[in-house]
C-alpha cells in the first residue's frame, strides 16, 4: 500500500470529519501539517496570537454547534493559547487543539523551546486541569487513533476541550493512510419512565414550580421540549447568564436572569419556589447571588430537580431531591409525556403571564428610557438602544465583558432570531473580539457584532487584521469608557478611589487608543462617534457596507445595576461568612 506522511494522512482524517476551517499560528514544529493543509479544502486561518486563535475556533464551534479546531506550535505558542482554550473548556464548547511538539527522539535534553523545568517535554500537563483528555502520541501509528478519540472526547457527553500533542518529526514520517472514522450515529442518554414520573408529579403537585435553565439547552429538539413542558403546566421560566436568547425574551412566562445582575421581580419567583427543575446549568456564583439564600435560590425549603449531561454537576452547589443525568431534550420530552398522560389539559395560573410580562416590560422599558438620553459621552443605555433599533433581526451579538456582557443579558431586549455569545465560565476580557471573527466565518450572511469595550479591544488587537484577511465584515462596536470600567467602579465604590483601574496618559488625563484610524490602518472601515445622533448613522453605513469595521463610541463609566448579591462587596467590607472565620 502506498505511504503518505502523516501530516498527510490527518489532514485527510480532518477533511473526513468534516472539518472546514483551522485556526492558529505557526512555528517549527507544525508547518509540515500546515504544508499538507495547503492544497486541500480545509481553510487555515492565521492569527497574530494564540489566544486570538482559540478565541475564533471557540466562537465558530458556538455559531456551529460542531467542533472548533486549533493548530498551535511547541512552548511559548500553546502556552498562549491558554486562556482562549480554557474559556471554551469552562462554557462546555468542543475544541480540539492540536499542538506541536519536540522532537521525540530529543525528549529531556531542553531542545529549542521545550517545557522542561521540573518535568522533562511535559507541555500536555499544562492543558489537564481544563481540558476533557490530553493525548501525548508517542508512535506514527497511533496518531490518527488519538485524533479520533479527541474528537469523540470532545463531542459526546458534556462537550469540551481536548488536547492532542504530537512530536514534530511524526508528522513528517511515512504510515499507511489512517482509517479511524467517527461514529455514524452518536446516542443520547434518555430519562427512565420511572424518573419521569416522578419529576411529573411534583410538578403537577407544586404550588409555585419554577424552570431554571443554562447553557446546557442548546439544540432545538431541547428548547422545543423545554417550552412545551413550561406552557403546558404554566411553569415561570429563569435562565443562567449562558441561556440567554434560548428562548424569545418576550415570551410571556419568561423572567429573564437571576443573580448579580438579576431583577428583584426574578428573585421573587426564585426564592419563593417550592419545586424547581434546573436543567443544563451549574448554578454558578454570578447566577445565585453568591449562593446566599437571602437572596436568589433558597435550597431547602425549596426542592431541587437536577438534569444535566455531566454527572459532577449533580448536587455540585445545592441539595438535589432528584438528580438525572442525561440529556435534556429527551429528558424533558419524557418529563412532558408523563405529564400529559396525568393532566391532558393545560394548567392555568391566573395572572402569571400579565404578571411577568409587566416586570420584564418595566425592565426593557427602563432601559430603553434611559436609552433616550443625548449625554455625551454617551450612557451604555443609549448603545444597547441604538444597536437594538439598527441591527437586522437575526443579527449576533458576541460580547466580552462588562457592560457589554452584564448590560445585555440583564435589559437588552434581544429579538427571537437574534443570538447572544458571551463567555461564561471564564469571563474572559478579550473574547469578543476574536470570537465573533469565528462566529463570521461560520455564518457569513449574518450581522455579526463584536459588543466590547475598549479593555477587551485592547486586548485582542490582532483580530482585527484576522477580520481583514478572512474578510469577515464584523462590526466591532468599542464601548470606550477609558477604563476597566465595572473594576474601577468596584474599587471606587469599595474604596473610594479607581486606582490602577483606569487609563491615563503621564499628565493624568484619559487615554485611549484610537481604534478607528487602528481599523483603517488594518484595511478596515473606522468610525468615531462624535455626537450621539453618529452612533446609528455608523450602525447603519457598516451594515450596508459589509465589511471589517470599528465604531469608537465613547462612553460614560456607569455601573451596571447589581439587584442580586455578590460577595465579594462583603470581603471588601471586611465581612466574611461565619463557617470560613
Amino acid at each position: 500500500m502506498t505511504t503518505v506522511t502523516a501530516a498527510e494522512a490527518l489532514v485527510t482524517q480532518l477533511r473526513s470529519y468534516g472539518v472546514e476551517y483551522v485556526f492558529g499560528t505557526c512555528g517549527h514544529t507544525n508547518i509540515a501539517l500546515l504544508d499538507a493543509l495547503g492544497p486541500s479544502p480545509i481553510e487555515f486561518v492565521i492569527a497574530r496570537h494564540e489566544q486570538t486563535a482559540a478565541h475564533a475556533a471557540d466562537g465558530y464551534a458556538r455559531a456551529t454547534g460542531r467542533p472548533g479546531v486549533l493548530l498551535t506550535h511547541v512552548g511559548p505558542g500553546m502556552m498562549n493559547a491558554v486562556t482562549g482554550v480554557a474559556t471554551a473548556a469552562l462554557d462546555s464548547i468542543p475544541l480540539v487543539v492540536i499542538s506541536g511538539d519536540i522532537p521525540s527522539y530529543y525528549h529531556g535534553r531542553h531542545p529549542h523551546q521545550e517545557v522542561n523545568l521540573h518535568a522533562d517535554a511535559d507541555q500536555s500537563a499544562i492543558y489537564r486541569p481544563f481540558t476533557k483528555r490530553t493525548w501525548h502520541v508517542q508512535r506514527v501509528q497511533d496518531l490518527g487513533r488519538a485524533t479520533e478519540r479527541a474528537f469523540w472526547t470532545a463531542t459526546s457527553g458534556r462537550p469540551g476541550a481536548v488536547l492532542v500533542n504530537v512530536p514534530m518529526d511524526l508528522f513528517n514520517r511515512q504510515v499507511q493512510p489512517y482509517d479511524h472514522p467517527l461514529p455514524v450515529h452518536l446516542g443520547r442518554p434518555g430519562l427512565d419512565e420511572p424518573t419521569a414520573v416522578r419529576i411529573a408529579e411534583a410538578l403537577l403537585t407544586a404550588q409555585r414550580p419554577l424552570i431554571y435553565f443554562g447553557g446546557g439547552i442548546r439544540d432545538l429538539r431541547a428548547r422545543t421540549a423545554l417550552l412545551d413542558l413550561a406552557e403546558h403546566l404554566d411553569i415561570p421560566l429563569t435562565h443562567s447568564l449562558m441561556g440567554k436568547g434560548v428562548l424569545p425574551d418576550g415570551h410571556p412566562l419568561l423572567l429573564g436572569m437571576p443573580g448579580f445582575w438579576g431583577v428583584e421581580s426574578t428573585h421573587e419567583h426564585t426564592k419563593g419556589a417550592d419545586v424547581v427543575l434546573a436543567v443544563g446549568t451549574r448554578f454558578a456564583e454570578t447566577d445565585a447571588s453568591s449562593w446566599e439564600s437571602a437572596y436568589t435560590w433558597n435550597f431547602p425549603p425549596s426542592r431541587l430537580i437536577q438534569i444535566d449531561l455531566d454527572p459532577a454537576e449533580i448536587g455540585r452547589n445545592y441539595p438535589v431531591e432528584t438528580g438525572v443525568v442525561a440529556d435534556a431534550g429527551l429528558a424533558l420530552e419524557a418529563i412532558t409525556a408523563a405529564v400529559r398522560e396525568r393532566r391532558s389539559a393545560p394548567l392555568t395560573r391566573p395572572g402569571l403571564r400579565d404578571s411577568i410580562t409587566a416586570a420584564r416590560r418595566t425592565v426593557f422599558d427602563a432601559a430603553r428610557e434611559a436609552g433616550r438620553s443625548d449625554d455625551f459621552p454617551l450612557r451604555p443605555q443609549r448603545i444597547l438602544a441604538d444597536l437594538r433599533d439598527a441591527l437586522p433581526e437575526d443579527a449576533v451579538l458576541v460580547t466580552d465583558v462588562g457592560w457589554n456582557k452584564n448590560g445585555v443579558a440583564q435589559c437588552y431586549e434581544l429579538p427571537d432570531q437574534g443570538r447572544f455569545i458571551t463567555p461564561g465560565g471564564a469571563s474572559t476580557m478579550g473574547f469578543g473580539p476574536a470570537a465573533a471573527v469565528g462566529v463570521q466565518l461560520a455564518q457569513p450572511d449574518r450581522v455579526v457584532v463584536a459588543l466590547i469595550g475598549d479593555g477587551g479591544m485592547s486586548a485582542q488587537l490582532p483580530a482585527l487584521p484576522m477580520a481583514v484577511e478572512q474578510g469577515a465584515p464584523v462590526i466591532f462596536v468599542v464601548m470606550n469608557n477609558r477604563a476597566h470600567g465595572t473594576i474601577a467602579d468596584l474599587q471606587a465604590g469599595a474604596f473610594g478611589r479607581s486606582y490602577g483601574c483606569e487609563f491615563t496618559d503621564p499628565e493624568g488625563r484619559p487615554y485611549s487608543p484610537d481604534f478607528a484610524r487602528y481599523a483603517e490602518s488594518c484595511g478596515a472601515d473606522g468610525y468615531v462617534i462624535d455626537v450621539p445622533a453618529d452612533l446609528r448613522k455608523a450602525l447603519a453605513d457598516a451594515i450596508a457596507r459589509r465589511r471589517p469595521a470599528v465604531l469608537d463610541v465613547p462612553m460614560v463609566n456607569e455601573p451596571v445595576p447589581t439587584p442580586g448579591h455578590w460577595n465579594i462587596k462583603d470581603i471588601y467590607a471586611g465581612t466574611f461568612p461565619a463557617d470560613t472565620a
